[in-house]
């Protein structure tokens, strides 16, 4: 009980420059492995803080870690740093008002994700010196989980292979112990090649590729009724052959996110969707090919990690929100509509309240039913590493994700103290495992019992590179010019 108030006490002195990361960080949304801004301000910092900083970690430009200590287990706290497009938003205000037009903004929080990670850690570090404690604590910066899967390209090169266990969070609208359930998903583009012809004087001489695709996507939609009703199928046509109707489409693309409660059942309702692909084509006279572009595997759970996290934040207690907080909640609330605020309990399992603005508990342990999850590249990373997750309160009871409203509280004081405060659990959680040999033995004993005759499969492929921009070297470049 000392032990874990001495490692709160180190996270609030570290506070402030983690919460100026955290800002910086949203002033430059970046997305997926475009985040050369945003991974240089955490290796700056980290190596302000000391760390043993790695850039360019397996390959991707904009992942980095940060190691601390010696001997001992090897704790992971898992940061993420990108943005969304299309969601930026003058900061602080409870109406819609872009800073541009059209540009990024952080819709999921994760400048938010990834400073409170390394808060985590550098308090975690300091308390390993402080108390002559081994163990290493480790800090992984990972770029584009927003449908870029960095974790499963990471979990492919090894840069898990010598974790003991990983940590991790998610700014919420409420605190508590992430209940393990996310979507394994892929997503697949379905390119279709035909042949061109005029369509009015030779259309019996053409073989449409956009007929392809709006074929695939009916046996897609037919499907529905015969799939597990927890498993999700969207689609985007992202290239449907030209703007000229009087041409037969020689070419189409239609991009497939394939999602299924397990990965087995992912990997055979993809094979049924690739069916469906192939008899498109087959009643076009077309071909086709599938290309995968990413892919994230379901959470597996870990029950002591989740016991001894709750435990840990049970003990912290609620983030401290004062009374400005709770007035300025109370605008976007009043943005929302009755359905968004019953969404949000729902999702942790919640009788809705009226009335309140901010979180001001921890909710059960396994609260929530699953049925409003997502996907998540952490996923993976918990195939291969004892993994545990939690949320943190840092926005209003009711904000949708991936919304205009989420980022305009991203820089708020209930932000950065709900960030604090999963700093400090996450820090008590990586302590009482370097502290308690027993627990880190428990913790992987639940791992293989939870897996035995489930071999694990990555979602990504071995021959899928990831999509990296030609400006790649830059920030590779940096870190050589800095050592």
């Amino acid at each position: 009980m000392k032990n874990t108030e001495h490692v709160w006490s180190i996270v609030e002195e570290k506070s402030p420059a983690f919460f100026a990361l955290s800002d910086r960080v949203w002033d430059s949304p970046e997305t997926n492995y475009e985040e050369f801004q945003s991974a240089s301000e955490h290796a700056r910092l980290l190596e302000a803080e000391g760390f043993r900083v790695e850039r360019n970690v397996a390959g991707l430009p904009t992942a980095v870690t940060g190691e601390a200590g010696e001997g001992g287990p090897v704790i992971a706290i898992l940061g993420e740093f990108d943005a969304l497009p299309g969601l930026s938003q003058v900061a602080g205000l409870a109406e819609e008002r872009p800073v541009v037009p059209g540009g990024n903004g952080h819709g999921c929080g994760h400048n938010l994700l990834g400073s409170g990670s390394m808060l985590a850690a550098a308090a975690v570090k300091d308390y390993l010196k402080a108390n002559g404690l081994k163990g290493r604590v480790r800090y992984y910066g990972c770029p584009a989980e927003e449908g870029g899967s960095s974790k499963g390209f990471m979990v492919r090169a090894g840069a898990f292979d010598d974790v003991d266990v990983a940590i991790s969070w998610h700014p919420a609208a409420f605190s508590g112990v992430n209940n393990p359930i996310s979507l394994a998903c892929n997503e697949i583009n379905f390119h279709f090649s035909g042949r061109a012809s005029h369509a009015s004087a030779t259309p019996h001489l053409g073989r449409s590729a956009l007929d392809a695709v709006e074929l695939m996507n009916v046996g897609v939609n037919y499907m529905r009724e015969h799939m597990p009703s927890s498993a999700r199928v969207h689609y985007a046509i992202t290239d449907a052959g030209g703007d000229a109707p009087n041409v037969v489409q020689a070419r189409a693309t239609v991009r497939y996110l394939i999602r299924a409660r397990s990965l087995p059942d992912l990997l055979g309702l993809i094979e049924r969707v690739k069916k469906i692909a192939e008899g498109a084509a087959l009643m076009t006279e077309t071909t086709v090919r599938h290309e995968v572009i990413s892919g994230d595997a379901n959470l597996v759970g870990n029950g002591p990690l989740e016991a001894r996290l709750h435990t840990c934040l049970e003990h912290l207690g609620p983030a401290a929100f004062d009374a400005a907080d709770l007035e300025t909640a109370r605008k976007f609330q009043a943005t929302y509509t009755p359905d968004d605020i019953s969404a949000s309990y729902a999702r942790f399992g919640l009788s809705p309240r009226k009335g309140q603005p901010l979180c001001d508990m921890i909710y059960p342990l396994y609260g929530g039913d699953g049925s409003i999850v997502g996907s998540t590249d952490v996923g993976t990373v918990s195939w291969v590493v004892p993994t545990v997750q939690m949320r943190g309160a840092t926005y209003a009871i009711g904000t949708p994700g991936h919304s205009w409203q989420l980022v305009a509280q991203g820089k708020l004081p209930a932000a950065h103290k709900g960030m604090a405060h999963a700093a400090k659990a996450m820090a008590s959680l990586a302590i009482d495992l370097m502290s308690d040999p027993e627990l880190v033995a428990a913790a992987k004993a639940d791992h293989r019992s939870r897996l035995d005759g489930t071999p694990f499969v990555n979602p990504i492929p071995d021959d899928v590179d990831p999509p990296l921009p030609v400006r790649e070297a830059s920030f590779a470049e940096e870190g050589a010019q800095a050592l």
